[in-house]
C-alpha cells in the first residue's frame, strides 16, 4: 500500500516536471515528497528521474513506469470519484427487517420521505416479530426495539420514545380514572408479555406497579386497538397513539407521571455498510431520536 501512495506522488512529480510545483499541489513538504519518491526508486532498483537544479526529466525507466503507473492512479482516482457519487446518492436493493408495530404505525411516512430523498434505492422490508439471522439471511440491517440480546452484532440506538398511559372516554366512563399510579391496580390493563410490571416516574420520583387485565399480549398494534375499544388502560409510545389522541378516540391519564422510554435500535452484522444502508439508518436516527 506504501508503494501504491509513492506511485501517485510520482505521477504528479512526473506531470508536473517538478517537486516544487508538486509538493504544492499536493500540499505536503518538498523533502518529503523527494523523500518519498527516493525511497520508490530503492524499492524498484532503479532511476525513475534525472535530477537537476533546473529541472527534472524521465529516465527510460521512468517513462515507463510514469504510463503504467497513470493509468492505474487515474483509475483509482475515477474508483473514488464514483464512491463519492454513491455516497451521495446510494442505489441498490435495501433489505430491512423491521417490528411489525413500528413499521406499520410510525416508520411508514419517514421511510416514504427517505424514499424521496433517494430514488435509486429500491427496498425490500421484512414485517416480522421474529429475531433474524442477519449473518445467514439477506439482510442490510434489521430495526429492533427495547432491550437487546449480547449478539456480537453491531447495534446502534437511533431512537427513544417516551410512553405514557392512555384510555378511552368509553373506559373512563364506565371505569373511572385513577388519580394515582397505585390505583391502577385497581383496573384493566393490557400490557405485554411477560412485564406485569409497570415503572413509572415523575420527575425524580419513581414506583412500581403491579398491573393486571384480561389482556396480555405482544403486539403494541393489538394493545392500542382495545385501548380504543374500550378494554383498558394501556402503557403506549406517544407517537404510536398521536392520530387517536387528536380525534378523542384515547386520552391520556395520569398526565404528570410517564413510563420508561422505549429504546430503537439498528442492527447489523459489521460497521462495514454500504452507503445505501449507512443513509437509512442516518435518516431513521434523525427522525426517531427524541431531543
Amino acid at each position: 500500500m506504501r508503494h501504491l501512495n509513492d506511485m501517485a506522488l510520482f505521477v504528479e512529480v512526473a506531470r508536473a516536471r517538478s517537486f516544487r510545483k508538486a509538493a504544492e499541489a499536493l500540499g505536503m513538504p518538498n523533502s518529503t515528497l523527494s523523500r518519498r519518491v527516493s525511497e520508490l526508486e530503492k524499492a524498484i532498483g532503479l532511476r525513475l528521474l534525472h535530477r537537476t537544479t533546473r529541472k527534472i526529466e524521465l529516465t527510460e525507466a521512468g517513462q515507463l513506469y510514469y504510463e503504467r503507473s497513470k493509468r492505474i492512479v487515474d483509475e483509482a482516482r475515477l474508483a473514488h470519484e464514483q464512491l463519492g457519487a454513491m455516497l451521495n446518492q446510494p442505489s441498490g436493493v435495501l433489505r430491512v427487517s423491521l417490528p411489525v408495530d413500528l413499521a406499520t404505525f410510525y416508520l411508514t411516512p419517514i421511510v416514504g420521505e427517505f424514499a424521496r430523498h433517494y430514488p435509486g434505492i429500491t427496498f425490500e422490508f421484512d414485517l416480522t416479530p421474529r429475531r433474524v439471522d442477519l449473518v445467514a439471511e439477506p439482510f442490510d440491517v434489521a430495526i429492533r426495539i427495547g432491550k437487546l440480546e449480547d449478539s456480537g452484532l453491531i447495534t446502534r440506538l437511533i431512537g427513544r420514545h417516551s410512553r405514557h398511559l392512555y384510555a378511552s372516554p368509553g373506559y373512563i366512563e364506565a371505569s373511572g380514572e385513577p388519580a394515582t399510579p397505585a390505583e391502577l391496580a385497581e383496573h384493566e390493563c393490557i400490557g405485554m408479555l411477560r412485564s406485569p410490571i409497570w415503572s413509572l416516574h415523575q420527575g425524580i420520583n419513581k414506583v412500581d406497579v403491579a398491573v393486571r387485565g384480561r389482556f396480555t399480549l405482544n403486539s403494541v398494534g393489538m394493545i392500542r386497538a382495545l385501548a380504543v375499544n374500550h378494554q383498558g388502560i394501556a402503557l403506549l409510545p406517544e407517537k404510536i397513539v398521536a392520530e387517536d389522541v387528536a380525534l378523542g378516540r384515547l386520552r391520556r391519564i395520569l398526565p404528570e407521571w410517564q413510563g420508561s422510554a422505549v429504546s430503537i435500535f439498528a442492527v447489523t452484522e459489521t460497521r462495514l455498510i454500504p452507503a445505501k444502508t449507512q443513509r437509512f439508518i442516518e435518516f431513521l436516527s434523525s427522525r426517531l431520536m427524541e431531543a
